[in-house]
């Protein structure tokens, strides 16, 4: 048998030696994705440090409601309020506020800031050794390699004090743009063909800007621009602890492991297009859109075109409008209200309108055609996600950046989840999964 017939033969083994019946799951009681039947989720640890909220639970039944999002307590339209109307970024702000539990007055937000700051440039030969010299196709591949090889660089990488944790948290949240910007250069430079740009990151710019300096080969950017991308930093940031990332740090912080492999972790849970990459899949569905339905503002077609794709005729076959729906969120997503204000101020900007008008119709209208089709009354609206990309477009933010963007924000609920567990866990996740096969006897070779 050739190689190629051989490695057919293995998969189908393996696909049959690995179906386990539906059923037992039933039987047994499995909280499969460790949900349960309502869908809330198997309670498996407390925090502080983010809440989201969608409905209201009472003796077992979910009523809709109107989604809140909580930092340290905080309402998220309360931050964001807060730092918009003083007209300054708020992602270095959240970041403190998601590490320490409470707000910075100005002076600890200077420091803070200015701490990050100094934390920015990559150690000696970084770049060089790193990234350019072994390139990646995949931005995440790349920053999770980056996050591993900063280990090497770290002298006192494995002291699990919480003060070197600490150090080495906000060293990534530093470092976390430039290692994405400087990824996406090399992938730029050696799989497209375009020129190299490694533009240093500047000290008194925030986050959002210094992404913006470092990703444009002409390091412009309008106030605007900076002010939509730090909004989106901020509503990223932290979601709860029983995300798919957040989860993946207490669990791996849980063995004792050091801070780069808990992180490079995350980053490989938040590359899955189930959870980090979900705005690509509502940027490919919206492409799909446009090519098969010609007049967005006919909106029998659009209608029509939507029902295809909840029948699993057309797009990709999934049956779902990207976008719509959340497993808490019901009545609204917060992160997608806000996130739309601003999205609208910047599609006038751009004129962009008629595209933006696209996802409104959109919004206005998958909500009752998923009920009508799906025959659940489910109540969905749209989540984070629909509008992200669509802003990164705005914002001429290549689409391969879309989920490290969302890795940079998320660096700084990842590590306030990483202190919280060292600070207050204390043990090892341990799970139980039941053994269904069943005992076999063991037979000799001349047997089989």
């Amino acid at each position: 048998m050739d190689t190629r017939a051989y490695l057919d033969y293995l998969c189908q083994l393996a696909e049959k030696n690995n179906t386990i019946d539906p059923e037992l799951y039933e039987r047994y009681n499995v909280k499969r994705g460790l949900r349960n039947k309502d869908g809330t989720g198997v309670l498996v640890g407390l925090t502080e440090i983010g809440e989201v909220h969608g409905y209201i639970l009472d003796e077992g039944e979910r009523t809709p409601d109107h989604g809140r999002l909580l930092y340290r307590g905080i309402d998220i339209w309360d931050i964001v309020r807060g730092f918009q109307q003083e007209g300054r970024a708020g992602f270095e702000e959240v970041s403190y506020l998601l590490l320490f539990g409470e707000l910075p007055n100005r002076q600890n937000l200077m420091e803070f800031t200015r701490l990050l700051a100094e934390h920015r440039a990559l150690p000696d030969g970084f770049v060089e050794d790193m990234i350019l010299k072994a390139p990646s196709n995949d931005i995440m591949n790349k920053l999770a390699r980056s996050v591993l090889a900063a280990y090497t660089y770290d002298r006192n990488a494995d002291d699990l004090s919480i003060r070197n944790v600490l150090r080495q948290c906000l060293s990534l949240i530093a470092r976390f743009p430039i290692m994405v910007a400087y990824g996406y250069q090399a992938k730029a430079h050696y799989y497209d063909n375009k020129s190299l740009y490694i533009h240093l990151p500047q000290e008194e710019l925030s986050t959002a800007e210094n992404f913006l300096y470092m990703i444009r080969p002409d390091n412009q950017y309008t106030a605007l621009e900076a002010e939509l991308l730090d909004l989106a930093l901020v509503l990223h940031a932290e979601h709860g602890g029983g995300n798919n990332s957040a989860f993946t740090v207490h669990v791996v912080s849980s063995t004792g492991t050091d801070t780069y492999s808990v992180i490079a972790a995350a980053v490989g849970s938040l590359k899955g297009p189930k959870h980090g990459g979900a705005n690509i899949k509502v940027m490919e569905m919206i492409e799909n859109i446009k090519e098969n339905v010609g007049d967005w503002h006919d909106e029998g077609k659009l209608r029509d075109y939507l029902i295809k794709i909840l029948r699993k005729e057309a797009f990709d076959g999934s049956g779902l409008i990207y976008g719509i729906g959340h497993a808490v969120y019901t009545l609204s997503d917060p992160r997608a209200v806000l996130l739309k204000q601003k999205a609208a101020e910047l599609a006038r900007e751009k004129k962009m309108e008629d595209e933006f008008s696209l996802y409104e119709a959109i919004e206005k209208m998958a909500p009752e055609l998923f009920t009508a089709e799906k025959k659940v009354d489910k109540v969905v609206a749209p989540n984070v996600d629909f509008y992200s990309g669509f802003v990164y477009k705005m914002l001429n933010i290549p689409i391969e950046l879309y989920t490290p963007i969302f890795a940079i924000s998320r660096i700084a609920g990842w590590c306030a989840h990483r202190l919280e567990e060292l600070i207050s866990g204390g043990r090892i996740f341990r799970p139980a999964y039941k053994n269904v096969m069943g005992k076999k006897r063991y037979i000799p070779m001349l047997e089989r």
